[in-house]
């Protein structure tokens, strides 16, 4: 059986404990969970310490994925948004890999030129995310994209959020058929409404991970995927082990099965 890479959000330790404690000392924790892949959240630090993740990722031989909280499309502009440009700079100056942002608002005359220019030669890959959004968390907006970033020949990937298609109320098998072909990275993370109405990530339950199951099933085969899902209790390094574990065997091919790429 094959062990899949599998990152961790820092978002999981929650927003409070990773400011108290910096981005950096997660590394070594990941690492001796068993994770392949870190993903650095901008939105959570206090100050970019762009050499420190980068060592301390190489340290520890993770790879790394930077998110970025931007929109790709700003309203009424055709270009990308400028913030694209700091954006893979401080992605590339952390060493990572991929650089993460959301889709924002796309339109047909939205100019994929200028966006072709921007990712020639970067070091980063360029992934798109569904978000929780109406402008970036609907199907049909993303494969219109995706549609035409191939066919211009655009250097850029998609992270497929599992749990976000909720928010836009959108089926997540409609989404994997439509855009499974164009999926590079996969947020997990289960969904629930709480009392209040509001949708909320939490970690999953078995019914979950057999969703999870036939949904990686349908991507390429090993696609790295990501615990986005809180990651709490008293032994973070036993919590997020036993996730990384989980994670790491899920999308297994089935005997005598065709994978869908």
């Amino acid at each position: 059986m094959n062990l899949y890479p599998v990152s961790i959000s820092l978002s999981s330790y929650g927003a409070t404990l990773v400011r108290e404690q910096g981005q950096v000392p997660f590394a070594a924790l990941l690492k001796q969970a068993g994770a392949n892949v870190i993903e650095w959240r901008e939105e959570l630090f206090t100050t970019l310490e762009a050499d420190q993740l980068r060592q301390a990722a190489e340290a520890q031989g993770l790879e790394s994925v930077y998110s970025c909280p931007m929109e790709l499309w700003q309203a009424g502009r055709t270009e990308p948004d400028p913030a694209l440009v700091t954006a893979l700079a401080n992605a590339a100056a952390c060493g990572s890999k991929w650089l993460k942002v959301s889709l924002g608002f796309f339109a047909p005359h939205n100019d994929f030129t200028a966006l072709k220019q921007l990712l020639a030669d970067q070091p980063v890959r360029l992934l798109v995310e569904n978000d929780q959004t109406t402008q970036g968390g609907r199907i049909d907006p993303l494969a219109r994209f995706f549609t035409r970033a191939r066919e211009q020949k655009v250097p850029v990937g998609m992270t497929f959020d599992i749990g976000n298609w909720q928010w836009q109320d959108q089926s997540v098998f409609s989404a994997a058929v439509q855009l499974a072909q164009y999926v590079e990275y996969v947020h997990c993370k289960a969904v629930e409404r709480t009392s209040a109405g509001k949708l909320v990530a939490i970690p999953p339950h078995p019914r979950d991970l057999e969703l999870w199951e036939q949904l990686l099933r349908r991507m390429t085969p090993g696609v790295m995927r990501a615990a986005e899902f809180p990651l709490q209790g008293e032994d973070l390094l036993q919590v997020t082990r036993g996730h990384v574990a989980t994670l790491a065997h899920l999308g297994q091919p089935q005997a005598g099965s065709v994978a869908h790429g």
